[in-house]
C-alpha cells in the first residue's frame, strides 16, 4: 500500500528524503501521524524514526527548511522542532529494556525491528517510508491496518509485558479507546486488571495528564468504565473507584452512582469542551457514598452530598496536582448543582431565583449545562416533562437576571457609605448591615438600586446601632 498521494499537501517531508540520502540513512514517518492519516483525522504532530542518529538527522533536516530553533536532546536520543503548525519529533531506533521500580528504559541502539516492537499498540507501529526507493510505501508489521479497520486496539507483543514495562500505557490505551471510539483487546483488559498495582510506580503528573486527556475526549466513558473495571480507578482515583455500587432513588437515576456519573460526564461532553465543567460533572456527585442514608418509603437519600461534595475538591485537586486556580470554579458547581433542580420541582418565587442567580454569577450558564446533563432516567417522557419543567425555572431566570441586573452582584450603598452615615469604623457591624440591604434586594422588598437601598439603610441602621 502506498500513501504517496496522501503525503503531498506535506512537501516539506520532501526534504527529509533529500537529508536521508545526504546521510546515507533512512527515514520513517512512525506512529500517530500514520494512524491519523488513515483516520483522516487532524494531524499536528510527526514522529520520524532515523535508522541512525535521530539527532544528527534533525538538525540536517532543520537547516535545509531554514528553522533556526531545534531542541536537541543528546541523552535522549532525541530532537524536536516546529515547522509550518506541525510539531516535528526524531529518534533514531532504538530497542529498550525496563527495571521493575522504573518506567524509564535503558536504551540501546536498535533496528527497524526492535523499535517497531517497542511500540505500545499496533495501531501505533505503522511506517511511512520517505526513502527515495520505497517513498511512501506502508510497512505494516503487526496487522495495524486490520486493527484499525477493526477498531480495535491490541499490542503489538503480549500485553502483560507492554503494561509491565511502561504501566503507564494501560492509560493510553484506555485514552485511545476514548479517543478513537475503539475497543480494547481482551488481553489487554485482562493485563490492565492483573498490572493494576503497577500503576503506583508513575508520577501523578503523567496520571492526571492521561486522566483528563480521557475527560476531554469524544467518548470519556468508554476510558471511565475501562479504569473501573480493571482497578485501575481505585489506585488512581478512589474517591470515584467508590461511587460504584451506591444505590440512588429509582425514579431520578440509574441504581449505581458511579453508571450516573458516567452518563452525566457523557451527557456534559456533547455539549462542551469546557475540560473544568467536565471535571464538575464529574465530580458532582461525588460526596455520595458519605452521606448515603436508607429512609422507609423514600429509599436511598444523599442529604447534604453537595456540600460535602464541594468541600472535597480541594484535596482531590491536591492529590491530583491540578491546577489551584480552577478549584473556586468546581466547588461552586458542584455545590450548586441541586439548585435548578429544586426549582423545577415547585411553584418558584423571584427569590429563590434571585439567589441561585447571584450564588452561581458568572457561572449560571455553566451550571444550568450541567443541570441539563445531570438528567438521565431511562423514562424518555419522564425526561420530557422534567425538561419541560426546567425551562419554565430557566425562562424566569433569565427574566429575574435581565430585569434586576444580578450578575456580580453586591449592595449598590457600599461599606464607606454605611461608615459614613451611620458614624462607624470598619468592623463586623457594617458588613451585618450590607448584607442585610442585599437579603432585603433579593427578597424582593426593595429594587437593586442605590436610591432605594440608601432609604432602606437609612430606614434599618437604629436597629443595628442599638
Amino acid at each position: 500500500m502506498n500513501f504517496d498521494l496522501q503525503l503531498k499537501p506535506y512537501s516539506f517531508l520532501s526534504a527529509a528524503t533529500e537529508t536521508a540520502d545526504e546521510l546515507k540513512t533512512q527515514v520513517f514517518i512512525i506512529g500517530g501521524f500514520v494512524r491519523d492519516l488513515i483516520l483522516n483525522r487532524k494531524i499536528s504532530e510527526i514522529d520520524f524514526l532515523v535508522l541512525g542518529s535521530g539527532t544528527e538527522f534533525a538538525e540536517r533536516y532543520a537547516a535545509r527548511l531554514n528553522v533556526k530553533n531545534v531542541s536537541v536532546f543528546r541523552n535522549f536520543g532525541t530532537a524536536h522542532f516546529r515547522f509550518k503548525d506541525h510539531d516535528l519529533e526524531f529518534v533514531g531506533a532504538r530497542k529498550e529494556s525496563y527495571s521493575r521500580e522504573s518506567r524509564k528504559p535503558s536504551v540501546l541502539n536498535g533496528s527497524f525491528s526492535d523499535d517497531i516492537s517497542r511500540r505500545d499498540f499496533t495501531i501505533n507501529t505503522l511506517a511511512l517510508s520517505l526513502n527515495h526507493d520505497d517513498y511512501g510505501d506502508l510497512i505494516d508489521t503487526y496487522n495495524g491496518i486490520n486493527d484499525i479497520e477493526n477498531k480495535l486496539i491490541k499490542a503489538p507483543i503480549d500485553p502483560l509485558i507492554t503494561f509491565d514495562d511502561d504501566p503507564l500505557r494501560i492509560m493510553r490505551a484506555f485514552r485511545f479507546a476514548s479517543q478513537l471510539n475503539f475497543r480494547l483487546d481482551d488481553s489487554m483488559i485482562e493485563a490492565a486488571g492483573q498490572l493494576k498495582q503497577r500503576m503506583r510506580i508513575v508520577s501523578q503528573e503523567r496520571i492526571t495528564d492521561e486522566f483528563l486527556k480521557i475527560l476531554a475526549s469524544d467518548n470519556p466513558s468508554i476510558g471511565l468504565i475501562h479504569m473501573n473495571q480493571t482497578g485501575i480507578l481505585e489506585i488512581i482515583f478512589p474517591e470515584l473507584a467508590n461511587l460504584g455500587g451506591v444505590e440512588q432513588r429509582k425514579d431520578f437515576h440509574h441504581k449505581d452512582v458511579f453508571i450516573h456519573t458516567c452518563q452525566v460526564v457523557e451527557n456534559i461532553s456533547k455539549v462542551t469542551d469546557n475540560i473544568w465543567l467536565r471535571f464538575a460533572a464529574l465530580l458532582h456527585d461525588i460526596a455520595k457514598p458519605q452521606t448515603k442514608k436508607f429512609v422507609e418509603d423514600t429509599g436511598w437519600t444523599f442529604h447534604g452530598h453537595e456540600e460535602l461534595g464541594a468541600r472535597m475538591i480541594k484535596s482531590i485537586f491536591k492529590k491530583m496536582k491540578l491546577p489551584f486556580n480552577k478549584i473556586e470554579y468546581v466547588e461552586k458547581l458542584v455545590r450548586l448543582h441541586l439548585r435548578p433542580i429544586a426549582l423545577a420541582k415547585e411553584e418558584v418565587t423571584d427569590s429563590a431565583i434571585r439567589r441561585l442567580i447571584v450564588s452561581a454569577g458568572e457561572d449560571l450558564g455553566d451550571l444550568i449545562i450541567l443541570c441539563r446533563a445531570d438528567i438521565t432516567s431511562k423514562n424518555q417522557e419522564k425526561v420530557n416533562k422534567y425538561l419541560d419543567n426546567y425551562e419554565k425555572v430557566m425562562k424566569k431566570v433569565w427574566e429575574v437576571e435581565d430585569k434586576d441586573k444580578l450578575r456580580a452582584f453586591q449592595s449598590p450603598v457600599n461599606g464607606e457609605e454605611i461608615m459614613q452615615i451611620c458614624n462607624l469604623s470598619p468592623s463586623k457591624l457594617v458588613g451585618e448591615i450590607k448584607s442585610a440591604i442585599e437579603e432585603a434586594i433579593l427578597d424582593g422588598k426593595i429594587g437593586n438600586n442605590h436610591d432605594e437601598a440608601f432609604d432602606y439603610l437609612i430606614k434599618i441602621k437604629d436597629n443595628y446601632l442599638k
